[in-house]
Parts: C-alpha cells; structure tokens; sequence
C-alpha cells in the first residue's frame, strides 16, 4: 500500500502538445505546497536520457518517485503521454496500492491542434510533423474506463478548476 486516505493521486495523460504539462503546472500553482509534479518527460529525457521503449527503466523510475512522495505525504500529479500499452500496468498497480483518492484524466486533442499547439513550443525545431504523427494515438484509453476525457475544447483554466474540485484538492489546504 502507498500514501494515506488523505493523500490524491492525479494521473494526467494525452497525446504531445495536449496540455498535460501545463495542466499540472495550473494545479501546482493554485493548491501550492505539498503537491509533487511527476514528469514522464523530465524522468525520461531529462533524468535517464533514455528513449520511450517498452520495460524501459523510466517505467519503474516514475513509479518509484510518485510513491515515495506519496509514501511522504504529498499529493501527486503524475503527467505524460504514457501510452496504454508500456505504463498501462504501473499505472493500474499504482491506483490499486493507493490508499487515497485516485483521479485519471486523458486530456484529448485532435492531430490538427496537436501540430499547431506543438509549433509554439520551444522544442518545435527539434521535432516534426513525421515524429509527432509517430507518437500520436487516437484515444489511447486505459482499459477499465478509469479516465475521464477531457477535450481540446475546455480552456486551461476550466480544466484546472476542474480537476482541482473532481479531486477535492480545492478543499485541502496546502503546506506552509
């Protein structure tokens, strides 16, 4: 088992350039602290340097980092694209041993919009249309209809405050 009945878990997953990253940037700056940002991105590219394979080590890395926070007594969003078929299993284990609150979102954004949300990131020169249309999948769902799907449609804010009163962190209070 992990965390406490108190602990939220927040699981944040979309295709690149869906709003995860800055989904959970919103919900940092508007609970505070004591919410801990687990990054697929950051441990993957940033920390291991490693390419999204199947049983990569990145897989048990972001397992790892949101139960010891959790474990600590943070509330956790763990964001990335993690696709169905390599996280889909830690993500299952991680909901199944979390003793609070747990909350999926799959943050849904048509192929078009991905490419022109993607054309204003720094990282556009570095990543095309060929690569971004490699990793895009249709609706990439957990099985078990565990997410909740939100759609290109709800602005940043709306999808902030959204999850913010879903997952009851607008009633807790943050760390001093």
């Amino acid at each position: 088992m992990v965390g406490t009945e108190e602990t939220r878990l927040v699981v944040l997953r979309g295709n690149s350039a869906s709003g995860k990253s800055s989904v959970a940037g919103g919900l940092r700056e508007k609970f505070g602290r004591g919410l801990a940002l687990v990054g697929q991105d950051n441990l993957r590219r940033v920390v291991l340097r490693e390419r999204d394979r199947p049983g990569a080590a990145n897989v048990g890395l972001i397992d790892t980092v949101a139960r010891y926070a959790l474990d600590a007594g943070y509330h956790v969003v763990l964001e990335g694209i993690l696709y169905a078929d390599r996280y889909g299993d830690m993500l299952a284990q991680l909901r199944a041993d979390h003793r609070g609150p747990t909350h999926s979102y799959y943050l849904h954004v048509p192929f078009a919009e991905t490419l022109a949300r993607h054309a204003t990131k720094p990282i556009a020169g570095e990543v095309g249309e060929t690569d971004l249309r490699d990793w895009y999948r249709e609706l990439d769902l957990l099985p078990g209809g565990t997410e909740t799907v939100i759609g290109a449609d709800s602005t940043l804010a709306a999808t902030v405050d959204r999850i913010m009163l879903d997952t009851g962190l607008n009633g807790l209070r943050a760390l001093s």
